[in-house]
């Protein structure tokens, strides 16, 4: 089994020697069935990792004693910002975890015209644990040492209000230009709708807001497959997906 990889929210540095979260915990000794003397790696989400080995471990707590610092620096010279429609199910779901793989540094849940999830109180709190958690989750799969920053759920007025990146798209079927332009932009931000896409004036605003049309081809795609197709071009043209590098 190769060294699993953990997220802590507790400071880590070298020669350390930390119990960890229960949730992480139950993980390990439970699930990967782990025990003491057994290797893994542990980020905080500085930017560092470090290898540690389970000193002591049992259903409810694991100990670990830290190594030396390790700088693995994974993240994409593009600054990509995804302003996504809330969709229902595991949809939203999908699209958080696969923007995180595909090194998007910034996440928005949007409120749109088409957005049939109630989101209040609670239930807000909710969810925006849960999907910190998928974050969380996707960056110890794909090698990630900080996790993208997700926003709290907004209007897509409010955010376009907001947005600063220097190249901004919005993603729909009707638009018939593709992403171009000779100068190599350090930041991009990509709008897209929930199930069935956004509507005809929230497009308007975005174009008025300085969004440039952007479209994948001829087919629809739904919305969990669109903006991690346009994500991943974006990063092979302005960022660290070129298969020539």
């Amino acid at each position: 089994m190769r060294n699993p990889r953990i997220y802590t929210t507790q400071p880590l540095a070298s020669q350390q020697e930390l119990q960890l979260e229960p949730g992480s915990s139950a993980h390990i000794a439970r699930v990967l069935r782990m025990t003491v003397g057994q290797p893994l790696r542990l980020f905080d989400g500085s930017g560092f990792e470090y290898p540690a080995t389970i000193v002591a471990a049992d259903k409810r707590a694991v100990t670990v004693a830290l190594g030396a610092r390790e700088e693995r620096d994974l993240e994409s010279p593009l600054a990509v910002e995804l302003g996504i429609g809330i969709s229902r199910g595991d949809r939203m779901d999908w699209v958080l975890q696969k923007a995180t793989e595909l090194g998007v540094g910034r996440l928005v849940p949007l409120f749109t015209e088409r957005t049939e999830v109630k989101l209040k109180g609670e239930r807000a709190q909710k969810k925006q644990q849960h999907w910190q958690q998928v974050i969380v989750s996707a960056c110890e799969q794909c090698g990630r040492n900080r996790l993208p920053q997700l926003e709290t759920p907004t209007d897509l007025g409010h955010w376009l209000q907001s947005c600063q990146a220097e190249r901004r798209f919005v993603l729909h079927h009707r638009a018939s230009a593709a992403a171009s332009g000779q100068s190599v932009p350090q930041s991009v931000a990509l709008a897209v709708g929930p199930e069935g896409g956004l509507g005809d004036a929230e497009i308007d605003a975005d174009l008025a807001a300085g969004f440039e049309a952007l479209t994948l081809g001829p087919r629809i795609l739904r919305t969990e497959t669109a903006p991690l197709a346009a994500i991943a071009i974006l990063q092979s043209r302005w960022g660290d997906m070129n298969p020539e590098q």
